[in-house]
């Protein structure tokens, strides 16, 4: 049975560069380095150790998307979407999308300098079938 997801596998323009976006800006570790054959291999791990983001070097094209569409493959939580926000702004994260409240509950989207983009929520957000907001939202 499957019991969860280990690695995400995220294509990058530049290994080094994408490995000091997610671990100095974004405060991830660096779980490994090394090489497989002759092709660098790069794994970042969350601050929570329950996910590595493998950065590996892109092999086609970016995929584009409508700019009236963000979206991911990835979703990342918060405690605090505010909060949040405001810290990675201040470290230079681009936001494609600020908070905002849609039919499915709050998000956000930011951008890595790869052109990658990652879906940010809080992590307790639910359905919105009530009223009540999760803690840390923007009105």
């Amino acid at each position: 049975m499957i019991e969860g997801v280990s690695k995400v596998l995220i294509e990058v323009d530049d290994q080094a560069r994408a490995r000091g976006f997610w671990t100095k800006t974004l405060g991830f570790e660096l779980h490994q380095e090394c090489t497989h054959g002759e092709e660098p291999w790069v794994e970042v791990r969350t601050p929570d150790k329950g996910l590595i983001l493998v950065l590996s070097p892109r092999q086609e094209n970016r995929p584009s998307a409508s700019g009236m569409l963000a979206t991911s493959n990835v979703f990342f939580c918060c405690d605090d979407l505010a909060e949040t926000y405001d810290e990675l702004r201040a470290r230079g994260v681009e936001f494609t999308q600020p908070p905002v409240e849609l039919s499915f509950g709050w998000w956000s989207m930011f951008q890595d300098q790869e052109g990658n983009r990652f879906a940010l929520h809080p992590c307790d957000a639910t359905c919105p079938e009530t009223t009540e907001r999760p803690r840390g939202v923007i009105r």
